[in-house]
Parts: C-alpha cells; structure tokens; sequence
C-alpha cells in the first residue's frame, strides 16, 4: 500500500483519521444501567477536594439537614419534658418534693452524727448515762408544763381562779418570808451543839464552814444561839466575825459560847453533810472541840430579822 491510501500508526493496525484527543483522561460512559454519576458520593468513589477557602467541601443539602434536626432535638426533649409534668398530678409533685426533703435531712443527720468527735469518743456507759439524764430532764420538763398549764386553768376560771391566784400569792409570800428570815418557822430538822476543848475555842471560820455546808444540803431556816441566850436569824446576808475571849460577832450582835445552830430541813441529808471528810465535825475535833448533832422531828426557828431597806434594787417591771 502507498502512503497516500492509508496510515500506520506503528502498531500494525491501520489508524483512524481524525482530531486528536483532548488532554486528560477520557470520561467514557459507565455500560451499567444503574452506575452511579461520578460526582455522587460513594464508598468507592474519591474523597472531595478541598475548596480554595480551605474548607472541605461537603454534598449539597447535608450540613443544613444536620444543623436543622440539631437544633429541633432539645426543643423537642424540652416539650415531652413539659407534656410529662402537664400529665403529673400535683399529689405526686408534692410527694416528690417531701420525699427529696427527706433523703436531704437523713444524709444531714448522718453526716453529722458520724463526724461528731465528742459522742464518737464516749463509753457506751456514758451514752447510757446522756440517755437517761436526757430523759429524766424531759420527765421533768414535762411535770413543769402540766402544773404551770393548771395554774393557768385555774386562774382563767372566773371567781375560782381568782381564789387560786389568792392563795398561790399568800403561799408564795409565806416562802419568801421564812427565807428573808421575816417570819418564823418549824418543821423536821436538826440542833447543832459546837463546844470547845483543850483551850481552844470556836471560831467563826467554823461556824461558817458549818452553815455553808448546811445550806449546801438545802437547809430553809437557820438560828444560832449563844450561852448568854442571844439569838439570831441567819439569812443571806449574815456574817460572822471573831470577838475577844472566843466570842462571836453575828450581824453585829456579841454571843458567847457555847453556839447552838437549829436548822430546818431533811435530818439525814444535813448530817450527812456535816460528818464527810474533812468537814465541819471532823475539823472541830481536829482543833480539841465536839461537834454534836441531835435530831429533832418540829425543830423550831423563832427569832426574826428585821427586813432590810433596799436603797438601789428594785423590781424589774
């Protein structure tokens, strides 16, 4: 063959005229029918190039389907929430509400009892003891308010009440006048004989000591006599003071010895109090004196004190 009639592409196969190819590949059409389109989004097909802004570029429509439903979703929890609590009945809120309230105070107590460093330290004999003075206290506590709600039912009831508040007043002001020394007294009580020896005689830090502890085992009414017959009340305000030759100065008044102190109150309680050790008897006869203690069923206590003019107290209204 000549070179005009055909040309060899220098393979062997005659070559077919025509425009040459473009540059790139060739995008030839995919045979199956349901082939996706290459710009499509596949496992299989390449990832996207990025955009000349930087950011990667995604499907169109993707991104704000994705932003929508992310910005319907809290809306949408918020309304069953609401829809929820619409359904609920108030008795069940306030149920709620009281049992949360509960837990709150449980774990309080809890936390508090567990860290509290003073009852962890104790005995169980002390928590005992706690217990049962806490108790007692309440016994008390409670005897208290039911008197005090009785007086006020008595004296809230008419011509009645008025007779009780009468004889409350009177019983109250026969109290105060027996310990302001004001008025006498008798009851079951004890007589005190001081008397010295060895030449040493009583002095009035004893007789203190002995009224103090007399008053320490609650005594209400007290006297002490001298050997010459002198008498005087002893009240709050009494002192003693040391005079010549063993005598005595009692709210300024001499008394001689031997003294006699008559005391009223429970016999047992103040002779216990006198004879403990170290005490009034014990030190009277460590110093060569006696101490005897008599007890009487009525002991009587009859001399007065004259009442005294307050010239700075008075009554808060």
């Amino acid at each position: 063959m000549s070179g005009d009639e055909h040309n060899e592409t220098g393979t062997g196969w005659p070559g077919q005229p025509g425009p040459l190819p473009s540059a790139g590949p060739a995008r030839e059409p995919d045979p199956r029918p349901d082939a996706p389109e290459p710009d499509e989004l596949s496992p299989l097909a390449p990832e996207a190039e990025p955009a000349e802004s930087g950011e990667p570029t995604q499907p169109a429509g993707t991104g704000e389907a994705t932003l929508e439903r992310s910005a319907r979703r809290p809306f949408t929890s918020a309304l069953a929430l609401i829809g929820g609590w619409r359904r609920t009945s108030p008795a069940t809120v306030m149920i709620f509400v009281l049992l949360a309230l509960l837990g709150f105070t449980l774990v309080e107590q809890l936390r508090t009892t567990s860290t509290d460093p003073y009852t962890s330290a104790m005995r169980q004999e002390d928590l005992v003891q706690i217990l049962s003075d806490l108790n007692a206290r309440e016994d008390r506590l409670r005897q208290d308010i039911a008197a005090l709600e009785d007086s006020q039912r008595q004296l809230a009831s008419g011509e009645q009440g008025r007779q009780a508040a009468l004889e409350e007043a009177a019983r109250r002001a026969d109290e105060l006048g027996i310990l302001a020394g004001t008025l006498p007294a008798q009851g079951p009580g004890l007589v005190v004989r001081f008397e010295p020896g060895g030449g040493a005689a009583i002095s009035a830090m004893r007789v203190l000591d002995a009224v103090q502890e007399l008053r320490g085992a609650d005594a209400e009414a007290m006297q002490i006599s001298g050997g010459d017959q002198v008498t005087v009340r002893i009240v709050a305000s009494t002192y003693f003071l040391d005079g010549e030759n063993g005598s005595l100065f009692v709210d300024g008044r001499l008394l001689t010895g031997p003294y006699t102190i008559t005391v009223i109150g429970d016999p047992p309680t103040m002779r216990t109090a006198l004879n403990i050790p170290g005490g009034v008897v014990a030190t009277v006869d460590g110093d060569g004196g006696t101490v005897i203690v008599e007890d009487r069923e009525v002991a009587e206590v009859s001399a007065l004190h004259a009442p005294i003019e307050l010239e700075h107290a008075r009554p808060i209204p």
